[in-house]
């Protein structure tokens, strides 16, 4: 059987320019990810399935150490993760960025070391603080005043643990306003404008159990322009530069945070992450020396932009039905295993294999089979005109907040991912069933 691997693709190479960097092209319209056909993928695992390429995982985890050889990188695990996913990020030398107890047990268990991980939240539970207690979190982030008294008992006049504050620099970033987090108005972190940060910072510092590190941020996701980065990172220089003038402390640690963007389509912009990483060290070396301060280590925390080019997610299309000029072509998945078209207006570039078509192209809209007129996975997208049910359609670009996301609506049940690498597929997790939904049902 004979393949074309991307950079031997003359024409139409754009199209895959969104795949991962493995994604070869098949006799009679096939696809393969990490040596595998995905057609062969349905055909074992069934369908939806979620396709995740370890060898693009750890790739895009070397390429940002390679970019940052001096800053520590911590995974965001929200994105996606499982007890593999949790291996191959230890295996690269990355943190991890957790936000529940439940992360965070799923991570040491998998026998991730609990110093690289640092817990996020803007409403920590008890059990979440005394979970990264008892494993020995290497860093927790100061979220809300009320965090401070209710860690600072948790931990006890004995105990120690380093924390960093989560700043709101007032930067407005972000791929949709409800994932823009750097602004004042949204629950998350300690304002710089009206002074919440320097009085928490102040509050920090007297309760000994407490070890004040540094300062946190994170303005945003989807971002795919590096000056926002640029400003917010000159204004948490300058309150480490007064913290330093008001309490005597040069902070060592500066968390510049994530949501790095990727292109969902072709022609998409993405984050260029090597100028981010140029723009950021020369913006933190002059700010510091402007100021007089010691240039503190820096922490970045992509997710997305490691996981989401990796995935791929399989459908099988049940029905088409054409409506006057309208063309709803319905898959066998939907919003209970990727509700970001629903949340975000997030728009995506499925593609038929499989076979091969020479029909000419149709516009239509993949539409879930969930019980809601929203349930929208792909609109206005270009279709071969002979799509019919049974055929097969991937969606790249599917690895992040997608399996992490899913939900139990309907009682589908949430796919499989299967890991690809190599030639060779495996089950990561396996699908949720009817006997998974019985099981917690414990009434009458």
């Amino acid at each position: 059987m004979t393949t074309a691997t991307l950079s031997e693709i003359a024409s139409g190479a754009d199209e895959l320019s969104v795949w991962p960097a493995s994604t070869t092209r098949l006799p009679h319209g096939g696809i393969a990810v990490g040596g595998v056909s995905l057609a062969e993928i349905a055909d074992r695992f069934d369908t939806p399935a979620y396709v995740l390429d370890e060898g693009e995982v750890r790739a895009r985890c070397r390429t940002y150490r390679d970019a940052f050889p001096d800053a520590e990188v911590l995974y965001a695990a929200k994105a996606f993760l499982s007890r593999a996913m949790a291996h191959r990020i230890a295996e690269e030398g990355l943190g991890l960025d957790v936000c529940s107890a439940g992360e965070l047990e799923l991570a040491v268990t998998a026998g991730f070391p609990p110093e690289r991980i640092l817990l996020h939240g803007n409403a920590k539970s008890p059990h979440d603080i005394d979970t990264a207690l008892r494993l020995g979190v290497g860093r927790i982030v100061i979220d809300s005043p009320s965090e401070i008294a209710r860690l600072a008992a948790a931990i006890g006049p004995t105990g120690h643990q380093k924390v960093l504050v989560r700043v709101v620099p007032g930067i407005s970033a972000g791929g949709h306003e409800k994932i823009r987090t750097g602004t004042d108005g949204q629950k998350f972190g300690l304002s710089l404008t009206d002074g919440s940060a320097q009085h928490a910072i102040t509050r920090i510092l007297g309760r000994p159990p407490l070890e004040l590190v540094g300062l946190h941020c994170h303005i945003g996701s989807q971002i795919t322009d590096v000056k926002p980065y640029v400003c917010a990172l000159r204004r948490m220089v300058g309150l480490m530069a007064r913290v330093r003038d008001t309490h005597g402390i040069t902070l060592p640690e500066l968390d510049m945070g994530g949501g790095h963007g990727i292109a969902y389509r072709p022609g998409e912009p993405a984050l260029d992450l090597t100028t981010l990483a140029r723009r950021l060290r020369a913006e933190l070396a002059a700010s510091c020396a402007a100021a007089g301060l010691a240039v503190p280590r820096l922490a970045v925390e992509p997710g997305r932009a490691i996981v989401g080019p990796a995935g791929v997610a399989l459908y099988r299309i049940l029905a088409v039905k054409r409506t006057g000029e309208q063309t709803f072509v319905a898959v066998d998945g939907g919003m209970s295993d990727n509700p970001r078209p629903a949340l975000y207006g997030a728009r995506y570039a499925p593609r038929l294999i499989g076979r091969h078509s020479t029909a000419e192209p149709r516009t239509a809209t993949v539409v879930g089979r969930h019980c809601e007129a929203g349930d929208i996975l792909a609109a206005d997208v270009e279709l071969p005109g002979d799509i019919h049910p049974g055929d097969l359609l991937a969606v790249p670009a599917a690895g992040a907040y997608q399996q992490s996301m899913a939900s139990g609506y309907n009682m589908v049940g949430r796919p499989p991912v299967v890991a690809v690498d190599d030639g060779a597929a495996r089950l990561l997790v396996r699908r949720e069933t009817l006997d998974d939904f019985r099981r917690r049902d414990i009434g009458d």
